[in-house]
């Protein structure tokens, strides 16, 4: 027994993907986190490490998350091909319908239609595919193709007068606007929604299912009589009403053929030479002909089933806003991701903003002089820890500190986490945590303290503080991108929520205050 998953269920899989991130009843972000990998792995940079598929690592990339954007349909997301672009002097392969390991593209030799390259972007971004690549018995691989198209035009053309032979059909053209988020080397965007109206007359002029447009010469045959036009022979076959025009040449060889009237409904065809008037004699040798038949609805119907839209491009782009700063700079960041349904801290609500911060936050002050937290420095990811009570610590790592408002951002991994020295191993070094990694607090149990040590000065948290805005500096407001309550401040997505579908670890970059990030993720299905 064989069988195969086909390029339709994978059209389809990347159809339904597309289809969820517009759903009301599913949330999709992608997220950027792990600060300073290099200190858990010191050759992460020049050698990231290969992603692992499993539930506990989903737990281990959650912790490490920064902050999460909101994908939105309309804007970040776009089915894609490949991209080939049309240059001059190169052959190209034409569509059919038939490309298998049984029957190769020519002149790729590609067993797979959408591997072969039968269509183009030319240099305006505009996209046709090739209905003929100039192939006939002198040239049975076709020919190289030397004029550009650029028409837009309805009906399929030769675009000039090089004689190349060939035949394009125009489908779409990419908008700036896509060019910008969606257009890459190796992938071309095709529009999010195909049925929208902006499309209708390119769709309308989609030739009726099982219209023909294309008939190719293997062989032009011999002996066939005089020079003469047959006009109004018949393309047998299960569809109707083809019909098309036969040329014999000076040599009594077939000169040229085409359709004259595309006529409905053919799945396959052939040329009824006697319907034309052309009787072959003895010695004479009959032309082959091969009938190119257009893909279900006509070329230009749905262009995510002609040109094979299994791919799915999901833009992101992380910019540093004052109003809202979730993705904080000064820091580096190592991985990113995307995942499905996340939902609000402490809640079973989807996540509906556009951003949300995914790391614990603290405002503090000096302990003596409250001002003292603007001369205090932490170094990125170093440890920070606070006494909560008898044999208990809370322990972090930093992920940014703004001394100009005193937040300290911080996230706990579980290579914090320790042990009780009560129970295991009294000559262990490593500071006597706990093995809950306890949340640093602004009201510790008895004999706890408030003080958040690590880093160049100590301090305390600012339990009198509550809100998301503090003014400081001459009546400035500030906005923290987080809430506060009595100087902490939890995340505001539920970490371990949701599905994790995607994750690239790569070489670190540093976030600096005038650059932004462009984050473009293919999957392929």
């Amino acid at each position: 027994m064989s069988a195969i998953i086909t390029d339709q269920f994978r059209i389809l899989n990347s159809e339904n993907l597309v289809n969820s991130i517009g759903s009301t009843d599913s949330a999709y972000y992608t997220f950027v986190g792990l600060t300073n990998a290099e200190d858990y792995d010191s050759n992460w940079d020049s050698s990231p490490p290969t992603p692992i598929d499993s539930f506990n690592n989903f737990d281990d990339v959650w912790d490490t998350v920064i902050a999460l954007k909101k994908i939105n349909k309309t804007n970040d997301v776009r089915r894609v091909v490949r991209k080939i672009q049309w240059t001059s002097g190169t052959t190209y392969d034409m569509y059919r319908s038939d490309v298998s390991r049984n029957s190769k593209s020519i002149p790729s030799g590609q067993t797979n239609l959408y591997s072969s390259n039968f269509y183009v972007i030319n240099s305006e971004f505009r996209v046709y595919i090739c209905l003929n690549n100039g192939i006939n018995p002198e040239n049975n691989t076709g020919r190289p193709s030397l004029d550009e198209p650029t028409f837009t035009d309805l009906e399929p053309r030769t675009p000039g007068d090089s004689g190349d032979g060939y035949v394009w059909k125009y489908l779409y053209t990419i908008k700036p606007s896509e060019v910008v988020k969606f257009d890459t080397l190796n992938y071309i965007p095709v529009p999010l929604d195909w049925n929208a109206t902006e499309y209708d007359a390119i769709r309308e002029n989609a030739e009726t299912s099982g219209q023909l447009k294309v008939v190719t010469i293997k062989n032009r045959g011999s002996g066939l009589g005089a020079p003469r036009t047959y006009t109004n022979v018949n393309i047998i076959g299960d569809g109707t009403g083809a019909k098309a025009t036969v040329v014999v040449g000076e040599d009594s060889t077939v000169e040229s053929v085409n359709i004259t009237s595309g006529g409905s409904g053919y799945t396959y065809g052939s040329l009824d030479l006697l319907s034309g008037g052309l009787v072959l004699s003895s010695g004479s040798v009959a032309p082959v002909f091969n009938v190119v038949i257009p893909p279900p609805g006509g070329h230009g119907s749905d262009i995510y089933r002609e040109l094979g839209a299994y791919n799915v491009l999901i833009y992101s782009r992380i910019e540093n806003d004052p109003l809202n700063p979730d993705f904080v700079v000064g820091n580096k960041i190592a991985r990113v991701g995307i995942v499905k349904n996340p939902t609000k801290f402490s809640s079973s609500q989807l996540g509906t903003d556009d951003k949300y911060s995914a790391v614990y936050a603290i405002k503090l002050v000096g302990s003596t002089n409250i001002n003292d937290y603007q001369n205090a420095t932490f170094a990125n990811n170093q440890e920070i820890f606070q006494t909560i009570g008898t044999g208990v610590t809370a322990v972090g790592r930093v992920v940014y500190y703004d001394n100009t408002t005193g937040v300290l951002k911080y996230w706990q991994d579980r290579t914090l986490v320790g042990f009780s020295t009560a129970t295991l191993d009294l000559s262990s070094t490593s500071p006597d945590y706990g093995y809950n990694l306890n949340r640093f607090t602004s009201s510790p149990s008895s004999g706890g303290s408030l003080e958040v040590r690590g880093g160049s000065v100590n301090l305390v948290i600012d339990k009198s503080f509550s809100g998301i805005t503090t003014v400081l500096n001459n009546n400035t407001t500030y906005n923290l991108g987080q809430n506060f309550d009595s100087g902490v401040s939890n995340p505001e997505v539920q970490k371990y929520s949701g599905d994790i579908i995607y994750i690239d670890n790569r070489p670190s970059i540093i976030r600096s205050a005038n650059q932004k990030e462009d984050i473009k993720v293919i999957l392929q299905f």
